[in-house]
Protein backbone atom coordinates (compact mmCIF):
# COMPACT_ATOMS: atom_id res chain seq x y z
CA UNK A 1 0.00 0.00 0.00
CA UNK A 2 1.01 3.05 -0.65
CA UNK A 3 0.61 5.28 2.89
CA UNK A 4 0.59 9.10 3.53
CA UNK A 5 2.81 10.45 5.79
CA UNK A 6 0.22 12.91 7.61
CA UNK A 7 -2.67 11.25 10.24
CA UNK A 8 -4.13 14.71 9.74
CA UNK A 9 -7.48 14.72 7.76
CA UNK A 10 -6.83 17.12 3.97
CA UNK A 11 -8.74 19.71 3.38
CA UNK A 12 -10.19 18.46 0.36
CA UNK A 13 -11.90 15.52 2.73
CA UNK A 14 -12.97 17.61 5.45
CA UNK A 15 -15.31 19.22 2.85
CA UNK A 16 -16.62 16.19 1.40
CA UNK A 17 -16.89 15.29 5.08
CA UNK A 18 -19.37 18.49 5.21
CA UNK A 19 -21.15 17.47 1.80
CA UNK A 20 -21.68 13.49 2.89
CA UNK A 21 -23.22 14.77 6.69
CA UNK A 22 -26.00 16.56 4.95
CA UNK A 23 -26.86 14.51 2.08
CA UNK A 24 -29.50 12.19 3.50
CA UNK A 25 -31.70 15.06 4.47
CA UNK A 26 -30.98 17.61 1.45
CA UNK A 27 -31.82 14.34 -0.85
CA UNK A 28 -35.45 13.93 1.58
CA UNK A 29 -35.84 17.69 1.12
CA UNK A 30 -34.98 17.91 -3.27
CA UNK A 31 -37.57 14.88 -3.03
CA UNK A 32 -40.58 17.04 -1.52
CA UNK A 33 -39.67 19.95 -3.54
CA UNK A 34 -39.79 18.46 -6.79
CA UNK A 35 -43.33 18.09 -6.47
CA UNK A 36 -44.01 20.42 -8.84
CA UNK A 37 -42.68 20.47 -11.80
CA UNK A 38 -42.06 16.07 -11.27
CA UNK A 39 -45.83 15.41 -12.52
CA UNK A 40 -45.04 17.85 -15.69
CA UNK A 41 -41.84 15.74 -16.26
CA UNK A 42 -44.10 12.36 -16.14
CA UNK A 43 -46.84 13.88 -18.35
CA UNK A 44 -43.77 14.33 -20.78
CA UNK A 45 -42.52 11.21 -20.52
CA UNK A 46 -46.05 9.53 -21.17
CA UNK A 47 -46.83 11.28 -23.90
CA UNK A 48 -43.44 10.98 -25.59
CA UNK A 49 -42.41 7.65 -24.27
CA UNK A 50 -38.71 8.20 -24.94
CA UNK A 51 -36.76 9.20 -22.79
CA UNK A 52 -32.71 10.99 -23.48
CA UNK A 53 -30.39 10.92 -20.38
CA UNK A 54 -28.05 13.26 -21.19
CA UNK A 55 -24.70 14.40 -18.40
CA UNK A 56 -21.06 14.23 -17.60
CA UNK A 57 -19.14 12.66 -15.35
CA UNK A 58 -21.04 11.80 -12.24
CA UNK A 59 -24.00 13.18 -14.29
CA UNK A 60 -23.87 10.90 -16.39
CA UNK A 61 -23.41 7.70 -13.53
CA UNK A 62 -26.59 8.80 -12.68
CA UNK A 63 -28.46 8.70 -15.97
CA UNK A 64 -26.72 5.24 -16.11
CA UNK A 65 -27.62 4.36 -12.61
CA UNK A 66 -31.71 5.42 -13.49
CA UNK A 67 -31.72 4.12 -17.56
CA UNK A 68 -33.71 0.50 -15.74
CA UNK A 69 -35.42 1.88 -13.85
CA UNK A 70 -37.61 4.30 -16.55
CA UNK A 71 -37.12 0.94 -18.66
CA UNK A 72 -39.13 -0.93 -16.26
CA UNK A 73 -41.76 1.35 -16.00
CA UNK A 74 -41.99 1.25 -20.13
CA UNK A 75 -40.17 4.46 -21.04
CA UNK A 76 -37.50 3.71 -24.00
CA UNK A 77 -34.55 4.99 -21.88
CA UNK A 78 -31.50 5.83 -23.47
CA UNK A 79 -28.30 7.67 -21.56
CA UNK A 80 -25.59 9.19 -23.36
CA UNK A 81 -22.67 11.35 -21.89
CA UNK A 82 -23.10 14.52 -23.15
CA UNK A 83 -20.16 15.09 -25.24
CA UNK A 84 -21.05 12.22 -27.26
CA UNK A 85 -24.49 13.60 -27.95
CA UNK A 86 -22.60 16.53 -29.15
CA UNK A 87 -20.23 15.43 -31.47
CA UNK A 88 -22.40 11.99 -32.68
CA UNK A 89 -26.41 12.83 -31.53
CA UNK A 90 -29.03 10.65 -31.19
CA UNK A 91 -32.59 12.68 -32.92
CA UNK A 92 -34.05 14.66 -30.03
CA UNK A 93 -36.92 15.41 -31.41
CA UNK A 94 -40.11 13.25 -30.21
CA UNK A 95 -38.23 12.43 -26.77
CA UNK A 96 -38.17 13.64 -23.34
CA UNK A 97 -35.24 14.80 -22.91
CA UNK A 98 -33.52 15.26 -18.73
CA UNK A 99 -30.16 17.43 -18.84
CA UNK A 100 -28.41 16.73 -15.71
CA UNK A 101 -25.48 18.99 -14.45
CA UNK A 102 -25.10 19.92 -10.40
CA UNK A 103 -23.37 23.17 -11.17
CA UNK A 104 -25.53 23.76 -14.82
CA UNK A 105 -22.26 25.34 -16.06
CA UNK A 106 -20.28 22.85 -17.95
CA UNK A 107 -19.11 24.00 -21.27
CA UNK A 108 -21.45 20.68 -22.78
CA UNK A 109 -24.73 22.37 -21.59
CA UNK A 110 -23.63 25.93 -22.87
CA UNK A 111 -23.07 24.30 -25.92
CA UNK A 112 -25.70 21.43 -25.97
CA UNK A 113 -28.04 24.32 -25.84
CA UNK A 114 -26.36 26.93 -28.44
CA UNK A 115 -26.11 24.01 -30.97
CA UNK A 116 -30.08 22.97 -30.57
CA UNK A 117 -31.13 26.37 -30.64
CA UNK A 118 -32.53 26.81 -26.78
CA UNK A 119 -33.30 22.77 -26.89
CA UNK A 120 -37.19 21.60 -27.26
CA UNK A 121 -40.45 22.19 -25.41
CA UNK A 122 -39.56 18.48 -23.70
CA UNK A 123 -36.01 19.53 -22.10
CA UNK A 124 -35.62 19.84 -18.79
CA UNK A 125 -32.75 20.18 -16.05
CA UNK A 126 -31.73 18.55 -12.78
CA UNK A 127 -29.27 20.92 -10.60
CA UNK A 128 -28.24 22.28 -7.71
CA UNK A 129 -27.87 25.81 -8.55
CA UNK A 130 -31.28 27.83 -9.27
CA UNK A 131 -29.36 30.66 -10.62
CA UNK A 132 -27.30 28.24 -13.28
CA UNK A 133 -27.67 28.60 -16.93
CA UNK A 134 -29.28 25.11 -16.95
CA UNK A 135 -31.78 26.31 -14.71
CA UNK A 136 -32.46 29.21 -16.70
CA UNK A 137 -32.23 28.05 -19.57
CA UNK A 138 -35.22 25.14 -19.23
CA UNK A 139 -37.62 23.89 -16.33
CA UNK A 140 -35.72 22.54 -13.86
CA UNK A 141 -35.87 20.37 -10.67
CA UNK A 142 -33.25 22.21 -8.38
CA UNK A 143 -31.96 20.11 -5.53
CA UNK A 144 -31.92 21.59 -1.61
CA UNK A 145 -28.88 23.39 -0.27
CA UNK A 146 -27.39 24.69 -3.03
CA UNK A 147 -23.95 23.99 -5.19
CA UNK A 148 -21.51 21.18 -4.15
CA UNK A 149 -17.99 22.88 -2.94
CA UNK A 150 -16.48 19.81 -2.40
CA UNK A 151 -14.30 18.13 -5.67
CA UNK A 152 -15.59 14.27 -5.62
CA UNK A 153 -19.31 14.01 -6.36
CA UNK A 154 -21.09 12.55 -3.08
CA UNK A 155 -24.29 14.77 -2.21
CA UNK A 156 -24.88 16.14 -5.57
CA UNK A 157 -25.30 12.18 -6.53
CA UNK A 158 -27.75 10.83 -4.06
CA UNK A 159 -29.71 14.45 -4.60
CA UNK A 160 -29.81 13.67 -8.52
CA UNK A 161 -31.34 10.62 -7.27
CA UNK A 162 -33.95 12.00 -5.28
CA UNK A 163 -35.24 14.17 -8.09
CA UNK A 164 -35.12 11.16 -9.93
CA UNK A 165 -36.92 9.52 -7.83
CA UNK A 166 -39.62 12.35 -7.68
CA UNK A 167 -40.29 12.01 -11.50
CA UNK A 168 -40.35 7.92 -11.09
CA UNK A 169 -42.97 8.62 -8.42
CA UNK A 170 -45.40 10.61 -10.56
CA UNK A 171 -44.92 7.54 -13.17
CA UNK A 172 -46.46 5.75 -10.27
CA UNK A 173 -43.56 3.81 -9.07
CA UNK A 174 -43.76 3.42 -5.01
CA UNK A 175 -40.73 5.62 -3.41
CA UNK A 176 -41.21 4.42 0.16
CA UNK A 177 -38.38 1.75 0.25
CA UNK A 178 -36.37 4.32 -1.40
CA UNK A 179 -37.40 7.07 1.08
CA UNK A 180 -37.17 4.54 4.00
CA UNK A 181 -33.03 4.16 3.09
CA UNK A 182 -32.81 8.06 2.94
CA UNK A 183 -34.29 8.18 6.43
CA UNK A 184 -32.99 5.48 8.33
CA UNK A 185 -29.50 5.04 6.61
CA UNK A 186 -27.96 1.61 7.39
CA UNK A 187 -23.83 1.84 8.35
CA UNK A 188 -22.44 -1.62 7.51
CA UNK A 189 -18.81 -1.71 8.18
CA UNK A 190 -16.30 -1.06 5.43
CA UNK A 191 -13.25 -1.99 7.50
CA UNK A 192 -12.74 -5.54 5.83
CA UNK A 193 -13.47 -4.30 2.26
CA UNK A 194 -10.29 -1.59 3.19
CA UNK A 195 -8.48 -4.21 3.82
CA UNK A 196 -9.29 -6.59 1.12
CA UNK A 197 -8.09 -3.79 -1.06
CA UNK A 198 -4.95 -2.40 0.68
CA UNK A 199 -2.16 -3.55 -1.54
CA UNK A 200 -4.21 -3.26 -4.98
CA UNK A 201 -3.10 -0.54 -7.32
CA UNK A 202 -6.09 -0.69 -9.47
CA UNK A 203 -9.98 -0.93 -9.08
CA UNK A 204 -12.62 -2.28 -11.48
CA UNK A 205 -15.89 -1.48 -10.26
CA UNK A 206 -18.68 -3.51 -11.94
CA UNK A 207 -22.73 -4.41 -11.73
CA UNK A 208 -25.73 -5.61 -13.75
CA UNK A 209 -28.90 -3.45 -12.78
CA UNK A 210 -26.74 -1.39 -10.39
CA UNK A 211 -23.93 -0.41 -13.59
CA UNK A 212 -24.58 3.17 -13.24
CA UNK A 213 -23.90 2.93 -9.31
CA UNK A 214 -20.36 0.87 -9.92
CA UNK A 215 -19.80 3.82 -12.52
CA UNK A 216 -20.34 6.51 -10.13
CA UNK A 217 -17.98 4.87 -7.94
CA UNK A 218 -15.46 3.98 -9.98
CA UNK A 219 -15.13 7.74 -10.73
CA UNK A 220 -15.05 8.81 -7.70
CA UNK A 221 -12.68 6.22 -6.60
CA UNK A 222 -10.01 7.10 -9.37
CA UNK A 223 -10.72 11.68 -8.18
CA UNK A 224 -9.69 10.90 -4.98
CA UNK A 225 -7.07 7.96 -5.04
CA UNK A 226 -5.42 8.68 -8.21
CA UNK A 227 -4.96 5.48 -9.36
CA UNK A 228 -6.48 3.52 -12.16
CA UNK A 229 -10.45 2.76 -10.97
CA UNK A 230 -12.80 2.23 -13.93
CA UNK A 231 -16.11 0.75 -14.43
CA UNK A 232 -17.50 -2.78 -16.71
CA UNK A 233 -20.87 -3.78 -16.81
CA UNK A 234 -20.54 -7.37 -15.72
CA UNK A 235 -21.20 -8.60 -19.28
CA UNK A 236 -18.51 -6.80 -20.52
CA UNK A 237 -16.05 -7.53 -17.82
CA UNK A 238 -16.41 -11.19 -18.60
CA UNK A 239 -15.76 -11.07 -21.87
CA UNK A 240 -12.07 -10.39 -22.32
CA UNK A 241 -10.62 -7.98 -19.94
CA UNK A 242 -11.15 -10.60 -16.92
CA UNK A 243 -7.02 -11.04 -18.15
CA UNK A 244 -6.35 -8.30 -16.37
CA UNK A 245 -7.38 -9.64 -13.24
CA UNK A 246 -5.10 -10.83 -10.39
CA UNK A 247 -4.21 -9.77 -6.50
CA UNK A 248 -2.93 -6.40 -7.91
CA UNK A 249 -6.85 -5.53 -9.17
CA UNK A 250 -9.52 -4.99 -7.06
CA UNK A 251 -12.74 -5.87 -8.18
CA UNK A 252 -15.64 -3.86 -6.55
CA UNK A 253 -19.20 -5.69 -7.21
CA UNK A 254 -22.87 -3.90 -6.72
CA UNK A 255 -25.62 -6.74 -6.14
CA UNK A 256 -29.34 -6.17 -5.53
CA UNK A 257 -32.48 -8.59 -5.21
CA UNK A 258 -33.26 -8.46 -8.96
CA UNK A 259 -32.95 -11.23 -11.64
CA UNK A 260 -29.49 -10.03 -12.12
CA UNK A 261 -28.25 -11.33 -8.82
CA UNK A 262 -26.84 -14.53 -9.84
CA UNK A 263 -24.65 -13.03 -12.63
CA UNK A 264 -23.11 -10.62 -10.07
CA UNK A 265 -22.39 -13.95 -7.84
CA UNK A 266 -20.42 -15.42 -10.63
CA UNK A 267 -18.83 -12.98 -11.72
CA UNK A 268 -17.39 -12.60 -7.72
CA UNK A 269 -16.70 -16.17 -7.66
CA UNK A 270 -14.95 -16.14 -10.93
CA UNK A 271 -13.09 -12.68 -9.94
CA UNK A 272 -11.76 -14.77 -6.97
CA UNK A 273 -10.71 -17.47 -8.25
CA UNK A 274 -8.50 -14.94 -10.94
CA UNK A 275 -6.84 -13.89 -7.26
CA UNK A 276 -8.09 -10.60 -7.19
CA UNK A 277 -9.67 -9.40 -3.93
CA UNK A 278 -13.14 -8.78 -4.20
CA UNK A 279 -15.70 -6.99 -2.40
CA UNK A 280 -19.25 -7.22 -2.93
CA UNK A 281 -22.11 -4.50 -1.79
CA UNK A 282 -24.83 -6.51 -1.25
CA UNK A 283 -28.78 -5.78 -0.88
CA UNK A 284 -30.17 -9.35 -2.54
CA UNK A 285 -30.68 -11.58 0.44
CA UNK A 286 -28.92 -14.16 -0.37
CA UNK A 287 -26.05 -15.47 1.37
CA UNK A 288 -22.46 -14.46 0.99
CA UNK A 289 -20.19 -15.65 -1.84
CA UNK A 290 -17.56 -17.40 -0.68
CA UNK A 291 -13.55 -15.98 -1.28
CA UNK A 292 -14.68 -12.68 -1.22
CA UNK A 293 -15.68 -9.33 1.24
CA UNK A 294 -19.35 -8.94 1.25
CA UNK A 295 -20.82 -5.55 3.13
CA UNK A 296 -24.33 -6.83 3.82
CA UNK A 297 -27.76 -4.51 3.03
CA UNK A 298 -31.49 -5.20 4.17
CA UNK A 299 -33.04 -7.09 1.12
CA UNK A 300 -33.38 -4.22 -1.88
CA UNK A 301 -33.16 -3.42 -5.13
CA UNK A 302 -33.75 -0.24 -7.70
CA UNK A 303 -33.85 2.95 -6.01
CA UNK A 304 -33.79 1.51 -2.47
CA UNK A 305 -30.50 -0.19 -3.10
CA UNK A 306 -28.60 2.51 -4.94
CA UNK A 307 -29.59 4.69 -1.75
CA UNK A 308 -28.96 2.28 0.74
CA UNK A 309 -25.53 1.49 -0.78
CA UNK A 310 -24.51 4.64 -2.44
CA UNK A 311 -22.98 6.20 1.19
CA UNK A 312 -21.23 3.59 2.52
CA UNK A 313 -19.60 3.18 -0.82
CA UNK A 314 -18.37 7.00 -0.59
CA UNK A 315 -17.21 6.44 2.73
CA UNK A 316 -15.35 2.95 1.39
CA UNK A 317 -13.85 5.35 -2.07
CA UNK A 318 -13.11 8.05 0.75
CA UNK A 319 -11.12 5.87 3.02
CA UNK A 320 -9.62 4.01 0.35
CA UNK A 321 -8.06 7.77 -1.19
CA UNK A 322 -6.99 8.80 1.86
CA UNK A 323 -4.97 5.52 2.62
CA UNK A 324 -3.02 6.30 -0.35
CA UNK A 325 -2.33 10.14 -1.26
CA UNK A 326 -0.97 13.06 0.80
CA UNK A 327 -3.85 15.80 -0.33
CA UNK A 328 -7.03 13.19 -1.35
CA UNK A 329 -10.12 15.52 -2.25
CA UNK A 330 -7.63 18.05 -3.99
CA UNK A 331 -7.47 18.47 -7.44
CA UNK A 332 -3.96 18.51 -9.26
CA UNK A 333 -5.52 18.33 -12.66
CA UNK A 334 -9.13 19.14 -12.65
CA UNK A 335 -11.72 21.81 -11.75
CA UNK A 336 -14.96 21.22 -10.03
CA UNK A 337 -16.92 22.74 -12.79
CA UNK A 338 -14.98 21.90 -15.98
CA UNK A 339 -15.50 24.88 -18.53
CA UNK A 340 -13.49 24.09 -21.05
CA UNK A 341 -13.76 20.78 -23.96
Amino acid sequence: MIMRTSKERPAGLVAIDREMARQHADAVASYEGASALAPRIAASLKSTGRLLLLGIGGSHAVGRAVEPLYRALGIDAVALPLSEQLGQPLPIDGRTILITSQSGESAEVLRWFTETNGGTPETFGLTLEAKSFLARTAPSLVGAGGTEQAFAATRSLTISFALHLAILSALGDDPTRSLRALKAPEAPGIEGALTALADVRAVVTSGRRLQGLAEAIALGLTELSRLPCFSLEGGQLRHGPMEMLGASVGVVLFRAADPTAGLVAAMASSAAEAGSPVVVFDASGQPPIEGVTTIPFRLAAGMAAIFAMLPVAQSLMIAFAHARVENAGTPVRSTKITRSE
